[in-house]
C-alpha cells in the first residue's frame, strides 16, 4: 500500500474526522491492524492512536514499556510495536515513528513492518540508536516464553478463508499481493482469482512443499506469509 488517502486513513477518519484522510499514517496503521486481527485491547491501552507519543505513553501507563537501549532491544519479540526518534534520543517525547516487530536481528536491530515509510507499507530494518523504545502488548494465549509470535498467529490462521479459482474480494487481494512479494511480477492485484493467480500459487505451493493443487487454505497461507 502507498499514497494517501487510503483504506487505512480513511477508516481511522470515518471514526475521528476527515483532518486524518491525509495525515501521518504510522500509528494509524498500527490502529488498523490492531483491530482487524482481533488485538486492539492489547496494541490500544489508550484507545485508536494517530499520535505516536500518545501511543508511546499508554504503554508507559500500563507498565508494558521498554526503553531502547542496544540491550533492551535485543529481548524484543515479534508483535511489540516498536517506536523510532530519528534524533536518537530515547525520549518518548521526542518520537517520530511507529512500526512493528517482525523479527530480532540481534546487535540492537530489528526486522520491522511499518506503514507510511516514504509514504508506503514497507519492511524495515532498524538500530536501537533510532529506537527510542517499544511497547509490548499483552497478547491473550502466549506461549510459556510469553511470546505472542506463536498461538495468535495460529489463531489468525485459522480465521483466513478458502481462496481458489472463481473467488473474488479482498482475500485475493491478499494472495495477489503476497504472490507479488513471492517473486511473481506478472500477477495484478485486482480481487479476481483467475489463470494467472492460479498458476502462480501453484509455483508457491512447489516451492514451500505443499500439494500444488492453486488453491489457498490452510496449508498455504502460511507459506505465503513464511510462517511455517
Amino acid at each position: 500500500m502507498a499514497g494517501r488517502p487510503n483504506r487505512i486513513t480513511r477508516e481511522y477518519a470515518s471514526r475521528h474526522g476527515d483532518e486524518f484522510l491525509g495525515a501521518s499514517w504510522c500509528d494509524m496503521a498500527v490502529t488498523f491492524w490492531a483491530r482487524h486481527s482481533g488485538n486492539a485491547a492489547a496494541v490500544l491501552p489508550g484507545g485508536d492512536r494517530a499520535y505516536t507519543v500518545w501511543h508511546a505513553q499508554d504503554f508507559q501507563k500500563v507498565g508494558r514499556w521498554h526503553v531502547g537501549t542496544t540491550a533492551e532491544v535485543d529481548r524484543a519479540r515479534p508483535g511489540d510495536i516498536v517506536f523510532f526518534d530519528w534524533g536518537a534520543s530515547n525520549s518518548v517525547g521526542a518520537i517520530d515513528h511507529v512500526g512493528v516487530v517482525e523479527k530480532v536481528l540481534g546487535g540492537g536491530r530489528v526486522q520491522t513492518i511499518e506503514a507510511n515509510t516514504s509514504n508506503a507499507c514497507m519492511r524495515r530494518v532498524r538500530a536501537s540508536s533510532v529506537i527510542a523504545g517499544y511497547g509490548r502488548p499483552a497478547y491473550s494465549g502466549g506461549g510459556s516464553s510469553g511470546s505472542p509470535a506463536g498461538s495468535w498467529m495460529e489463531e489468525l490462521l485459522k480465521e483466513l478463508p478458502l481462496v481458489r479459482k472463481g473467488s473474488t474480494g479482498e482475500h485475493v487481494e491478499t494472495v495477489q499481493g503476497l504472490l507479488l512479494a513471492r517473486s511473481h511480477p506478472e500477477i495484478k492485484v485486482d480481487g479476481a482469482f483467475g489463470a494467472a493467480t492460479e498458476r502462480a500459487v501453484r509455483a508457491v505451493q512447489k516451492w514451500g512443499g505443499v500439494t500444488a493443487d492453486g488453491e489457498v487454505g490452510p496449508k498455504t497461507w502460511p507459506v505465503l506469509l513464511r510462517v511455517h
